[in-house]
């Protein structure tokens, strides 16, 4: 193998090499969570401290890569942007924290897949996506969706026994237990029965799924008014940083839980902020770019087992057969869904208008070609940023398709558009 075609190798693995590296990310981003819940910092500061390093961030990028095509801001821009740093940003943080502090790094990771299931009937609620059940990729969608509630009722109210793999007697959690909680930060774990807090991590994970899937349709309808994803990006994170440390100044009043000091705590927000919201958001959209967003969304199971790993490696997680089926039933839901939308994709690529018939006074020939959305808005909204990329997809073949049938059909009578 010469040097040619070993670069031409190296360039062709790339992407899965640095959606691997970001998931890998992603993965710690659950583990470092973990810790800080543990160690007794209030979980609102979390959030509030890692918009706000996403802001830092950002920001000088978008000034710079796009400081000569930014669009002039508006006032339903400034509206949207505020919606997505809420839906996308405070909102979906704050509620998958709690989540992720009242079961376990590897629950809430899987509940993550459920994202695309949600987008999917929130999609159709609002009349942006349709149920064609005639056709096989709109069969896939509505099995995939039911699959992913499935596991994720199983892995609600279903525990089984206790898998036991390897114990490295490894506890970082019990390494840090010796910082006790504050009296107000979890009041589940005081009043709650174990089951009754699992029961509610796992409304809180599925409204955190909601709130995201809420935020894609939105930026959806941002991009077509502010395509510049760096700047929407940091317009996110600053209304999202703003929301999120109001509710934290709410919440908590003792300025000494605000000190970020070296250790635990500090590592949380930066990692968080810089190099999930920061350097991984980047690589994303450079892969969506280069390969679509079907291609991000495939590595998103990735996250899970190695959370699982690094949960059982690091913290002592115990897995259960209730965690593994409801988690394997939730992924395959996932690639459902997204076989689904790539047979329906590929379906809308290769549609083409031949030249019109139905007004033979005119010479000129209607030609309308659908392709597939190459990039996407990045956000700040982490673990899960992956889980949904082919939700712009989604959106943006929904309404070719809708073009298609409303000014398409009279041309080509045995067409049908989706």
């Amino acid at each position: 193998m010469d040097e040619r075609a070993v670069k031409k190798w190296m360039h062709g693995v790339k992407p899965a090499i640095l959606m691997v590296t970001v998931q890998a990310s992603f993965a710690g981003v659950n583990v470092v969570y973990k810790l800080a819940a543990n160690d007794g910092m209030n979980l609102r500061l979390v959030v509030a401290y890692r918009l706000l390093f996403a802001t830092a961030f950002i920001s000088p990028i978008a000034l710079f890569f796009e400081r000569k095509k930014r669009p002039k801001l508006t006032g339903m821009v400034l509206f949207q942007a505020f919606c997505c740093g809420f839906f996308g940003g405070s909102l979906t943080h704050n509620l998958y924290l709690e989540s992720l502090a009242l079961t376990s790094a590897t629950y809430a990771a899987a509940m993550l897949n459920l994202a695309p299931a949600i987008t999917y009937i929130m999609a159709v609620s609002f009349g942006l996506e349709r149920v064609v059940i005639g056709r096989i990729e709109g069969k896939a969608k509505v099995l995939g969706t039911l699959i992913g509630i499935g596991g994720a009722m199983v892995l609600t109210f279903y525990k089984g026994f206790e898998i036991r793999m390897w114990s490295t007697h490894v506890d970082l959690l019990h390494h840090h237990s010796h910082q006790p909680l504050p009296a107000n930060h979890h009041p589940a774990f005081s009043n709650r029965t174990e089951h009754g807090a699992h029961v509610l991590g796992s409304m809180l994970a599925v409204g955190s799924c909601a709130s995201y899937s809420l935020w894609l349709i939105i930026q959806t309808k941002m991009a077509e008014r502010y395509p510049c994803h760096y700047s929407s990006t940091a317009l996110t994170s600053l209304f999202g940083s703003i929301q999120a440390v109001g509710f934290a100044l709410f919440t908590e009043r003792d300025w000494s839980e605000w000190k970020l000091g070296w250790n635990i705590r500090l590592l949380t927000v930066a990692y968080t902020g810089l190099v999930a919201s920061g350097i991984c958001v980047s690589l994303i959209g450079w892969c969506v770019h280069k390969r679509g967003p079907l291609f991000a969304s495939v590595f998103n199971p990735l996250m899970l087992v190695l959370v699982a790993l690094a949960g059982s490696f690091l913290l002592d997680e115990k897995l259960h057969l209730g965690s593994v089926l409801g988690a394997g039933l939730i992924v395959c839901g996932l690639y459902v869904v997204l076989w689904g939308k790539h047979r329906e994709m590929k379906r809308m690529d290769q549609l083409l208008i031949v030249p019109s018939k139905s007004n033979p006074e005119s010479d000129a020939s209607v030609q309308i070609v659908i392709t597939t959305s190459r990039s996407i808005n990045t956000s700040d909204n982490t673990e899960s940023d992956t889980h949904h990329a082919a939700a712009d997809a989604d959106n943006n073949a929904n309404r070719a398709s809708s073009m298609v049938k409303d000014g398409v059909t009279q041309e080509l009578p045995n067409n049908r558009g989706g």
